[in-house]
């Protein structure tokens, strides 16, 4: 049973991989935008990872128990761990490049040297601690390791989202409400059932399901929980008006608003004139706000004309 179980969470875990790398790829062709680049790289990374340090464990013990000491293959298993760490490193450092493109914000050109430098310095101290604490089981090392650096990246990464430079987000509000509080519910998720882990399958099987799906969330929402019309390169010039509305993907009713918007007509107004509620009248501007990614009747106004959609 324990055999066919494995097998299953083996092949969902490719799935959930080859998902998550598809649907960045899908993003970055589509829209061209550098940040998706870095959200491809950030999936091939914690995906290598996923494998090589996570499934790799599991494949060691399959074709090795049998023929080698315990103690052995506790140590195979050990190395093998480490050498998958690199891989998470860097996709810890494009979630943090992600988090500053997302946010507005521009690093300058040590970061990246200073950030490898400082996550592979502890790398080091964590094998070398390995290799010379005999009375500190290595699983709880290393684990413990994971569980620091993933929290303390994570939650950096999450509050830069959350807090944008000087309000230079290039995604909606609506966008950053829910991205930066869902990277801290995923952190919290993978962690629980790792924390608690001694070796027991069922907690490693939770580990390893939390792995694969949560880190699938950044493209399945930005491919199917958002609008991306923020992404284009650069807007286009001398759009007619109809061309800005199919630009941005606004329905008609949407259009009848942005209309009135620009005609400098309140939401009672537009209420009035098209006999609609001015819920509806309000729901539609939200809308058509979180599409266009501005977030008011000014910076609507203003893009309408920027792009010369009359």
């Amino acid at each position: 049973m324990l055999y066919y179980l494995g097998y299953l969470i083996f092949i969902l875990s490719v799935a959930l991989a080859a998902g998550g790398i598809v649907l960045s790829i899908r993003l970055r062709n589509t829209y061209h935008h550098e940040i998706f680049s870095t959200l491809l790289y950030y999936e091939v990374f914690i995906y290598t990872f996923g494998f090589y340090g996570i499934w790799g464990q599991a494949v060691i013990k399959a074709l090795l128990s049998q023929y080698i000491s315990a103690e052995m293959l506790a140590r195979f298993s050990e190395i093998a761990m480490l050498l998958g760490l690199p891989f998470v490193i860097f996709g810890w450092l494009m979630l943090i490049r992600f988090s500053f493109s997302i946010s507005g914000r521009k690093y300058n050109k040590w970061f990246v040297p200073v950030f490898l430098t400082i996550n592979f310095a502890i790398l080091v101290a964590v094998g070398y601690l390995i290799s010379v604490a005999a009375e500190i089981k290595p699983v709880i090392l290393i684990k413990s390791y994971f569980i620091a650096m993933n929290f303390l990246w994570t939650v950096i990464a999450s509050s830069m989202i959350l807090f944008p430079e000087k309000r230079k987000t290039i995604i909606h509000d609506f966008d950053r409400r829910r991205i930066a509080p869902a990277l801290i519910v995923i952190l919290i998720l993978q962690c629980i059932p790792l924390f608690f882990y001694e070796n027991q399958l069922l907690i490693a099987i939770l580990f390893i399901l939390t792995f694969f799906a949560g880190n699938i969330f950044l493209p399945v929402y930005l491919s199917y929980g958002t609008l991306l019309s923020a992404f284009t390169v650069e807007p286009e010039k001398n759009l007619s008006f109809e061309q800005f509305c199919k630009k941005y993907e606004v329905s008609p009713r949407e259009t009848d608003i942005v209309r009135e918007i620009c005609n400098g007509l309140s939401n009672q107004e537009i209420s009035d004139k098209l006999f609609i509620s001015l819920q509806t009248v309000k729901d539609h501007t939200h809308r058509i706000y979180i599409k266009t990614n501005v977030r008011s009747r000014v910076q609507l106004i203003n893009l309408v004309k920027e792009l010369k959609a009359r």
